[in-house]
């Protein structure tokens, strides 16, 4: 069986290559597009952000990028001029983004990239800072 699964990802996010390692700890291996060296098209974006039902600001990251100097933090923003600076500043997209046959997600923590995997964990899994995710078992480790 052949599951298609798209991440939009950063090499250097170790929240994504998180995200990454759990797909492929599933048997899978997703489509990696290297967002930054690859944006999406607009129209592409729109779509993503539609289809995993947030809005526009939610898909912003703060940390590491142009969001103070731009002055994104005006809530008067429009969604189309939130759209316009992660346009011309891919680096302001979130990331992990993941596209799956059961939906698109921003999976942060990484961890909410399991409500996207259609099949099971293969193995035990862990986070790069050691936090267990999934049992020896593939089952999700529940966290008290």
């Amino acid at each position: 069986m052949s599951i298609d699964i798209i991440i939009y990802h950063n090499p250097d996010c170790g929240t994504s290559r998180n995200t990454l390692a759990m797909i492929r700890n599933s048997g899978i291996e997703p489509h990696v597009i290297e967002y930054l060296k690859t944006p999406p098209s607009r129209a592409l974006l729109e779509e993503l952000i539609a289809r995993a039902a947030i809005a526009p600001r939610d898909l912003l990251r703060e940390q590491g990028t142009p969001y103070g100097e731009l002055g994104l933090g005006n809530p008067g923003l429009t969604d189309a001029e939130l759209i316009d600076a992660m346009m011309v500043h891919p680096i302001l997209i979130n990331r992990p983004l993941v596209v799956s046959p059961l939906g698109v997600k921003l999976c942060r923590p990484s961890e909410a990239v399991l409500d996207l995997i259609p099949v099971g964990q293969r193995g035990a899994f862990a986070k790069e800072d050691g936090e267990r995710i999934i049992g020896g078992d593939g089952q999700r480790i529940v966290q008290q």
